[in-house]
């Protein structure tokens, strides 16, 4: 079987051939650069608290040694503190929870960390894989596509062509594949800009965030962000006007001393300046994320990023949606492997969809000086609310997407039930019995390209795992989870939120839930897992491969990435 061809060597390419290696799939990844990456601080992402923890289940080590969590979000305006939160510095699971609804819950920690650093990890991962093969100096050319596969033609000090069972494009924003395919990418340019450096110093806030509206000191921006990384460095970000002056190096550094002595009671610290860059933030959508066996992902589909929203994320999730789908593909093939590979972009385009309006219908609110604001009293509570849950991943600009019309959603039965989560939402990352009788998060267990299927037992962790296994319901849930369609794995935890005890919960390998039940109910059970894998399929059917058990396949094998 030809290895699927990832098109570009960014956090999103990289992580995508990592997830796909975790489920036995080998990957060539075409890279036009040298393999180097520039260290450029002042060029950070922040990643929510699910999508680093995926990252490092891909065995990424550099998010725990260059990067940081916050510890608190501040939020400012004018000379006052509007706002304070407290973050969760786990990853963000349900340790305990609440019986009531309105009781407030700690965001959790966002993760901060130069990109350069975050793809070197992946790249350093990616070394220690025998399914991934990494072609620097390699730039695509052409594309042809039939009925078995692809063939990308490239240029460079070794141009040959490659064939492969599906291309995805993650080449970002001037995406080669995009427009050898004639995808349309409509939607809005410069819709916010912003000047940026990254700098060691001391501030008052020593491993919080701020986001500080409408400073008080003359000649300030209207926003400015700052953000801790490690070693005492912060980036920090200033709105700039939308048409306004070109950001000269004398302008900047009058910024950075304005505003360090504003936050600072009028004297600037010292401080070293590390880097700069003026960041100017795009909103695109692409009009179609799959042509035939050739898929975008990340910058190549979509472009977001104003009003705490966050790209890098939403290009990662774009990976823990479509590597099992594709690996799905890969090792089965079928009409189930089409819907399932069509669910990509209707759940994703969607969702993404969903946040870019959000941003732009909050824009002239937040940006326009008058709006909302000049009609309804405390609305800029609002705004400052609003800002905060887009940066601290909560809200419309920020909560992390449910897929709730998904075409794998199985339909309605009345042995489901409703619990904390809704269908189509991601689940809580709860501590979990996994089969050999260790507990873990429920988190560890994904990306494995099978299905997880939590059982909630009240009780079971006073008992010897060898007691409980074979008593109650645990024989029936076994046996029916051993006839489902498709791999899945038993999990057992003590509660979950909003769940009765003795529920069943069926999970997807990207985390999010498929449907709840009330008992063991083994027929629709198997109806949910049969939806899931994108329902019957005229090819044949039968229980799947675990990844787990796919043999090691060189890539330098003939088998796997043919090189002509």
């Amino acid at each position: 079987m030809d290895p699927v061809i990832i098109v570009g060597a960014g956090p999103v390419g990289l992580a995508l051939s990592l997830a796909l290696a975790a489920q036995g799939v080998p990957s060539v990844v075409l890279d036009e650069r040298t393999g180097k990456e520039e260290s450029r601080p002042a060029r950070s992402v922040v990643l929510r608290a699910d999508m680093a923890a995926m990252v490092e289940r891909l065995g990424c080590t550099t998010l725990r040694d260059e990067g940081v969590r916050w510890i608190g979000w501040r939020g400012m305006r004018r000379r006052q503190e509007v706002r304070r939160l407290t973050l969760d510095l786990g990853l963000g699971g349900t340790e305990e929870w609440s019986e009531d609804p309105d009781a407030p819950a700690s965001p959790a920690a966002p993760l901060h960390i130069p990109q350069h650093a975050l793809a070197r990890g992946l790249r350093d991962a990616i070394a220690r894989q025998k399914l991934i093969r990494l072609v620097t100096e390699s730039r695509l050319d052409t594309i042809e596509q039939d009925r078995d596969g692809v063939v990308a033609h490239t240029r460079g000090p070794a141009g040959t062509w490659w064939r492969g069972s599906h291309l995805v494009g993650c080449d970002g924003a001037r995406s080669t594949v995009r427009k050898l395919l004639g995808i349309r990418f409509p939607g809005r340019t410069a819709v916010e800009r912003h000047a940026v450096a990254a700098l060691r110093t001391e501030l008052p806030w020593p491993g919080e965030a701020l986001l500080h509206r409408q400073p008080p000191w003359r000649g300030a921006a209207e926003e400015i962000t700052a953000r801790p990384l490690p070693d005492g460095v912060w980036r920090i970000d200033w709105l700039l006007p939308p048409r306004g002056d070109l950001v000269t190096p004398d302008a900047l550094v009058a910024r950075i001393r304005e505003t360090l002595a504003g936050w600072c009671d009028g004297v600037t610290p010292p401080y070293e300046l590390i880097d700069t860059g003026v960041h100017t933030l795009h909103h695109r959508l692409a009009r179609r994320w799959r042509v035939d066996r050739v898929l975008l992902a990340g910058d190549a589909a979509h472009l977001l990023g104003a009003v705490g929203t966050q790209e890098l994320d939403e290009g990662l999730r774009d990976v823990d949606n479509l590597a099992w789908k594709l690996a799905h593909a890969w090792h089965h093939g079928g009409s189930r492997s089409e819907r399932l590979l069509d669910s990509y972009q209707s759940e994703r385009r969607t969702a993404v969809a969903t946040r870019l309006r959000a941003a732009d219908q909050s824009l002239p609110v937040l940006r326009g000086g008058g709006g909302l604001r000049t009609f309804l009293p405390g609305a800029a509570r609002g705004h400052d609310a609003l800002l905060t849950d887009g940066h601290v991943g909560r809200g419309p600009l920020g909560a992390p997407p449910a897929y709730p019309h998904s075409p794998l959603a199985p339909p309605h039965t009345e042995g489901q039930t409703p619990v904390g989560t809704p269908a189509g939402a991601p689940v809580e990352d709860v501590r979990v019995t996994a089969p050999d009788g260790t507990t873990v998060r429920l988190r560890d267990r994904l990306g494995l390209g099978r299905l997880l299927v939590l059982l909630v037992a009240p009780g079971t962790g006073v008992w010897d795992r060898r007691h409980w296994r074979t008593a109650g319901v645990m024989p029936k849930l076994e046996e029916a989870v051993d006839a489902l369609p498709v791999k899945a794995e038993v999990l057992v935890t003590e509660a979950y939120p909003g769940a009765p005890a003795h529920a069943v919960l069926l999970v997807r390998p990207d985390g999010h839930l498929v449907a709840a039940f009330s008992g063991v109910r083994p027929e629709e059970l198997y109806a949910a897992a049969d939806a899931t894998r994108g329902g019957s399929d005229t090819e044949g059917d039968g229980a799947e491969e675990d990844p787990e058990e796919v043999s090691e396949v060189s890539v330098g094998s003939d088998r796997t990435a043919d090189m002509h």
